[in-house]
C-alpha cells in the first residue's frame, strides 16, 4: 500500500472470497494489472478496512451469502457524504438468487459481473471503479478547501464586524469635545478665555481624530489587528490630559466625581498620544459605565522605578473573581445587561489591552468583588532622559513674514471647505480667488493667473486630473505651482496626482502648517 502513502489516499482493492484459492486466483489477476489488493477472510475485516479507507470493495454471490455481510453493510452505510464505495458482485445466475439480489439492492453503487467472467472483463470493471473513485477523492479534497474557505470567510467578517466596532468605538471619543465646543462657541465671548480653551480643546481633538482617521484607511493593517504606532517621545502627563477632556461629557452625564492626581514633573514616556489617550479614555469611560450615578473615579499617574504607573479606579459595580482573567478578551462583557441598555460591545477594553501590549506595557485588572469598585492599572517603560534632539514635537511651523504675498485660486466642490481655506489665506496675506468646479476652475486660471492654485481632485465634471492637466498644456502655467488637496491619500493617489501635473499631494483636512510648508518653498 505504499502508493496509497504517495497519493494521499486508497486505491487499494479489498478483495472478500469464498475460498482461499478465489482469493488467490483474484490477487494473481489484479497484480498482473498493478492493482493494489488485500485480501479480506472475514466480513469483519472487509468492514475495518472499509472504514479506513479503500479504493473497491469485490465480493461474490457465495461470499455475501456465506460471510453474513452485516457489518459491510453498516459500514457502507456510515460513509461522509462524499464517498460512495464500488462494489463489484460477481453472481452465477443472479435473476435465481432472490437472497443475493436483495442483498444487492440495499447498495447504492454495484455493478454486478456475471461468474464465471474474464479477467479482461474484471480488471476493466475494477479499473473502472478506481477511476470513480478517484472523482470522489477529489470532490473530498474540494469540500475541505470549501470548509477552509468558509472558515476563512467567517473569520474576516468576524474581523470585519470587530473593524466596524472599532471605528465607531474610536471616532466616538474625540467628537463628544468637538460637538460640546461647537455648541458652546455660540454662547461664549470670543475675546474670552473661555473661548480659546474651547477653541484650542477642539483643535486637539480634531487633530487627534483625523490621525485616528489616517491610520483607519490603512484597513489591510487594522483588520488584522496589525495597527502601527506614531512614536514620539511624550510627557504622559498630556496623555491624561487628553484621555480626560475626551471622556468628561460621559463622566458628567453620569453625575460622577471625577479626580485627576499627576506629578508636578513630567513623565516621560516613548508612544503614539492618541493611542495611549484612547487606551485611557476607555478605562475613564470603562469606569464611568460601570459605576452607579453619582460615583467616584480618580486617575492618578505616578512614577514607579523605571516604570510610569496609570491607574484608573472607581467605586462602582466591582468584577465577580471568575472574570478578572477574562476581562480584557474581545467581546466580554461583565453585565450583559447594563452593556446591552447602553449599547456596549465589549470591545474597549480588549483595545486597551492590544494598544498598551504595542507599547510594551502591561494593564492589569482588580476588584474585591461585586459592589467594591475596580482598578485598572497600566504600566509603561520610562523613556530614557531627554536629550537635546528628543524634545517633543511641537509642530512645525512658518512665520508668516517669510513668505511673500501670492495671487492663489481654491478649486473644490465642498463649498465650506473651499471657503475656509481661501479664509486661512486671506489672514495669510494673500489674494485668492475660489471657484467650485473644475469648468470655472479654468476660465478663473486663465483671467486670474494664480501663482499656486489648491485643487480638489474629486470634483463633478471636470476632476482635479482633468484641471491639472489642462493648465499644463498651456504654456501660461508652466510655472504654476499645483497643489491637489483631497481625501484620498494612499500611495497610488499620490502616484497619479503627480502624474497628471501636480506638485505636491495634500490629504484633506490639510493643516494651516502643511499648506504654509508648501507655499515657503514658491
Amino acid at each position: 500500500m505504499s502508493g496509497d502513502s504517495q497519493r494521499g489516499y486508497s486505491e487499494t482493492v479489498v478483495v472478500l472470497a469464498p475460498t482461499g484459492r478465489d482469493a488467490e486466483v483474484t490477487r494473481r489477476i489484479f497484480g498482473t494489472a498493478d492493482i493494489e489488493c488485500i485480501i479480506a477472510e472475514t466480513s469483519s475485516a472487509a468492514a475495518e478496512l472499509i472504514r479506513n479507507g479503500v479504493g473497491a470493495l469485490v465480493l461474490t454471490d457465495r461470499s455475501l451469502v456465506a460471510r453474513q455481510p452485516v457489518e459491510i453493510f453498516e459500514a457502507l452505510a456510515q460513509q461522509p457524504a462524499w464517498s460512495d464505495l464500488a462494489v463489484l458482485a460477481l453472481c452465477r445466475d443472479i435473476e435465481r438468487a432472490p437472497t443475493v439480489l436483495g442483498l444487492l439492492e440495499r447498495l447504492t453503487n454495484v455493478a454486478v459481473l456475471d461468474r464465471p467472467t474474464s479477467r479482461s472483463a474484471l480488471v476493466s470493471s475494477v479499473k473502472a471503479a478506481l477511476r470513480g473513485r478517484r472523482w470522489q477523492y477529489r470532490i473530498r479534497d474540494q469540500l475541505k478547501d470549501l470548509t477552509l474557505a468558509e472558515e476563512a470567510l467567517r473569520q474576516a467578517d468576524r474581523r470585519k464586524d470587530e473593524f466596524l466596532a472599532t471605528l465607531a468605538h474610536e471616532l466616538r471619543n474625540p467628537l463628544a469635545p468637538i460637538k460640546t465646543g461647537v455648541h458652546l462657541l455660540s454662547t461664549v465671548d470670543p475675546a474670552s478665555e473661555r473661548f480659546l480653551h474651547l477653541r484650542d480643546v477642539m483643535d486637539r481633538q480634531l487633530k487627534l481624530m483625523v490621525k485616528l482617521i489616517d491610520d483607519l484607511l490603512e484597513v489591510s493593517r487594522i483588520a488584522t489587528g496589525r495597527i502601527v504606532l506614531q512614536r514620539e517621545r511624550l510627557d504622559l502627563r498630556n496623555v491624561v490630559r487628553t484621555a480626560v477632556e475626551s471622556s468628561l461629557s460621559f463622566v458628567e452625564s453620569a453625575k460622577h466625581r471625577l479626580s485627576v492626581e499627576v506629578p508636578d514633573r513630567e513623565v516621560w514616556v516613548r508612544g503614539d498620544t492618541s493611542r495611549l489617550a484612547q487606551a485611557l479614555s476607555n478605562l475613564i469611560n470603562n469606569a464611568a459605565k460601570y459605576t452607579p450615578s453619582g460615583g467616584s473615579i480618580q486617575v492618578t499617574l505616578r512614577n514607579a522605578g523605571d516604570e510610569a504607573v496609570l491607574a484608573v479606579s472607581d467605586n462602582g459595580l466591582g468584577i465577580p473573581p471568575e472574570m478578572l482573567d477574562r476581562v480584557f478578551e474581545m467581546f466580554a462583557q461583565v453585565n450583559r445587561t447594563l452593556d446591552r441598555s447602553q449599547g456596549g460591545l465589549g470591545i474597549g477594553l480588549a483595545l486597551v489591552r492590544n494598544l498598551i501590549e504595542l507599547h510594551g506595557g502591561t494593564v492589569t485588572a482588580y476588584s474585591e468583588g461585586n459592589d467594591r469598585g475596580s482598578v485598572f492599572t497600566i504600566r509603561l517603560p520610562l523613556a530614557m532622559t531627554e536629550a537635546a534632539d528628543e524634545r517633543p514635537a511641537t509642530g512645525e511651523g512658518v512665520e508668516p513674514g517669510l513668505i511673500r504675498r501670492m495671487r492663489i485660486l481654491v478649486v473644490d466642490d465642498n463649498v465650506d471647505a473651499a471657503d475656509t481655506l481661501a479664509m486661512m489665506l486671506n489672514d495669510r496675506g494673500h489674494l485668492t480667488r475660489v471657484v467650485y468646479n473644475g469648468e470655472d476652475a479654468l476660465e478663473t486660471a486663465a483671467d486670474f493667473r494664480p501663482e499656486a492654485i489648491f485643487c480638489d481632485i474629486g470634483m463633478a465634471g471636470i476632476d482635479g486630473t482633468e484641471v491639472a492637466a489642462r493648465l499644463r498644456e498651456d504654456a501660461r502655467f508652466a510655472t504654476t505651482v499645483l497643489v491637489a488637496i483631497t481625501g484620498w491619500g494612499a500611495e497610488e493617489d499620490i502616484r497619479r496626482t503627480q502624474e497628471s501635473g501636480f506638485d505636491f499631494h495634500l490629504t484633506k483636512p490639510a493643516s494651516s502648517e502643511s499648506v504654509q510648508r508648501i507655499l515657503a518653498r514658491i
